[in-house]
């Protein structure tokens, strides 16, 4: 059993965040859903906002920041996020205690009580985006979403990761027929963009050779994806794996906060999840 775990509670265009928890240590990273629903889905996992010990940022759009000041606030948690990220979220937040506001350098690791975070640059239309390893109980999980295009340095930093959830945010022929505006769909499909299902499933294909046993596909897009679709197109990239792991899984986080294996859906806080 796996000491330390990552459990995506929320992942989509509407809003994100994930807890990294061991027995000892409470992370979130991100908290782009209103503390009401945060409140709601952590305490279904008996996992009490009280017991936070940090929020971590990737950047600052408001899918990812939206309830990080309430929580911040309320509970009394330090939030991380390096300098630009402070800089152009910080008016977003409002008023954060001091002691509160920790500024992060990126590719420097730092400790949260026994969890070692470290943070690697992303390619993405924000001040400066980065995605969080996590170390612990001889366990390394990641978190790596809102890339254009996955860089050999963030794959470096990633690779051999028990767990990882990363993007698979468009399928490309949903994108080109949709009703998105040409420029939004330029912006979509740039380097600074997001991931399409096909490079998802590359990405995925290569985190699979470097021994990672666990991928959750997030931040799908609400009119250019659906779950089949991604996990369809990742899983038929990764079966050409010639040395995945035993017991691999792979599956997808639907925008109504469940987990898709392609067999049966679930709750991200039903106890399955949260102890197995």
């Amino acid at each position: 059993m796996t000491q330390l775990k990552l459990c995506p509670l929320r992942s989509s265009s509407k809003g994100n965040t994930t807890i990294i928890f061991n027995r000892t240590t409470k992370i979130l990273v991100d908290c782009g859903i209103s503390g009401k629903i945060l409140e709601e889905c952590l305490s279904c996992a008996q996992l009490p906002c009280s017991s936070l010990d940090g929020i971590v940022i990737t950047h600052e759009h408001s899918d990812h920041i939206k309830g990080v000041g309430v929580i911040s606030r309320k509970y009394n948690v330090p939030v991380f996020a390096n300098a630009l990220t402070w800089r152009a979220m910080e008016a977003q937040l409002g008023k954060i205690n001091p002691d509160n506001k920790r500024i992060i350098d990126v590719g420097c690791e730092f400790y949260i009580k026994d969890i070692k975070v470290n943070s690697f640059a992303t390619l993405h239309d924000a001040a400066q985006p980065v995605g969080y390893v996590f170390e612990a109980d001889g366990e390394k999980v990641a978190v790596a979403t809102d890339m254009g295009r996955v860089t050999e340095d963030a794959l470096a930093a990633i690779g051999g990761s028990h767990t990882a959830l990363i993007e698979a945010n468009y399928d490309k022929n949903m994108l080109e027929i949709g009703s998105y505006p040409y420029e939004l769909k330029k912006r979509i499909k740039s380097d600074c963009g997001h991931l399409c299902n096909e490079d998802s499933g590359c990405f995925a294909k290569a985190l699979v050779e470097t021994g990672t046993k666990s991928i959750i596909l997030g931040h799908l897009s609400e009119e250019n994806n659906f779950p089949l679709l991604a996990l369809k197109t990742v899983e038929n990239i990764v079966s050409e794996c010639r040395n995945m792991v035993d017991g691999f899984s792979l599956s997808v986080m639907t925008r109504e906060g469940q987990l898709l294996d392609g067999r049966k859906t679930w709750s991200i806080a039903s106890k399955h999840i949260i102890k197995n």
